[in-house]
């Protein structure tokens, strides 16, 4: 049997504890160490864990001192480059919340240490495990070309999740936080090449540094002819009606997750909403000769539906098999790029008030 990997964990937010927990029930895995900025926060996860695991707060340190063969990401990401260059330099395989880094060139960055030094770089795109996700992609593909594809997450918050995204939008914006899961979604759905790309964004509070915004919204063509638009806003002012559409629209008809749990009163800033799907609805366009629907619509059941915690396992398990089989990991490392491309050009959009070409 082998000897289980060696994990660094790097965060204990909602992200952090997730992937934590997961590490700890996989046989493949041991957590060598807890890393945080906040001693409360590291010392509730290393006691849920139940205790007896280092625990420090300087990412550096921690790497020398555990020497792990793993590190997992999940702090803020104005952390993400220059930790997950730092593990790939000591050895380590990486796993790396979304966004994988705050710019595209740290991206690239990131991306090119992975396959110079031959480890294995998995960035946390948590739709792309889940089995509802994959099946609406599935079905979005069977409605023709050009796609029309509308998504958004804006997210209610107060207390403690008004903090947390206060602190994320000090670092980046929702529309590349978010956004970068709807856009890699919109290019799997499409198979095609994003070409031009406008944005939109608004600082809706000034508890905000000046320049920083908490909204966002994308638009992006493809060059088959497809488009798509995502929106996404944090704080104590953002809608609960408007919180939650997944909607892709083609010449055969259109398909919608029908999430009434996710999309219901006060579940925008509960993150084990911002996944759930359901069901699907596939509506068909055709018309008989009397001008009236030949099918009606049909509701697409979705009986696996993993909780975030259960998400996050899955992805885990994704990343020990990429160590263990030596997976070639070349097209999800290139793919984060391409999402971190839009949603890039959407801010930089925004910030110039001109379309970006890309």
């Amino acid at each position: 049997m082998s000897k289980p990997i060696r994990i660094l964990c790097v965060g204990a937010g909602h992200m952090g504890r997730s992937h934590a927990l997961a590490y700890r029930q996989l046989d493949g895995f041991e957590i060598a160490g807890i890393v945080t900025r906040s001693a409360a926060s590291r010392d509730a996860l290393i006691q849920e864990l139940g205790g007896e695991i280092p625990g420090f707060n300087d990412f550096q340190e921690a790497l020398k001192a555990t020497r792990p063969d793993a590190v997992s990401i999940s702090s803020y990401p104005d952390t993400h480059a220059e930790y997950a260059l730092a593990a790939l330099d000591a050895g380590c395989h990486v796993f790396v919340e979304k966004p994988l880094a705050e710019t595209v060139e740290e991206a690239e960055a990131i991306v090119a240490k992975a396959e110079a030094t031959g480890r294995k770089l998995v960035i946390g795109y948590i739709l792309r495990v889940h089995p509802s996700w994959i099946r609406f992609i599935e079905v979005a593909r069977t409605l023709g070309k050009p796609l029309v594809m509308r998504m958004n997450l804006n997210q209610q918050s107060s207390g403690p999740e008004w903090k947390t995204h206060k602190a994320l939008a000090s670092s980046i914006s929702p529309v590349v936080d978010c956004g970068v899961h709807y856009v890699d979604v919109m290019c799997q759905m499409t198979g095609a090449k994003p070409v031009r790309v406008s944005g939109i964004g608004a600082r809706l509070t000034e508890e905000l540094p000046a320049g920083k915004i908490n909204y966002g919204h994308l638009q992006v063509t493809f060059d088959d002819g497809s488009v798509g638009w995502y929106e996404a806003g944090w704080g104590p002012m953002m809608s609960e009606v408007a919180f939650f559409v997944k909607d892709v629209v083609g010449p055969k008809g259109c398909v919608s997750i029908v999430a009434a749990k996710a999309s219901g009163e006060g579940q925008s800033a509960n993150v084990n909403a911002h996944s759930q799907a359901q069901t699907l609805r596939l509506h068909h366009s055709p018309l008989g000769p009397d001008g009236k629907f030949l099918k009606p619509d049909e509701i697409i059941s979705l009986e696996d539906e993993p909780d975030h915690d259960g998400l996050c396992l899955r992805e885990q398990e994704f990343f020990l098999k990429a160590i263990r089989e030596d997976a070639d990991l070349g097209a999800h490392m290139h793919e984060a790029i391409r999402s971190m491309k839009i949603v890039a050009a959407a801010d930089e959009s925004f910030r110039t008030g001109k379309t970006v070409e890309i």
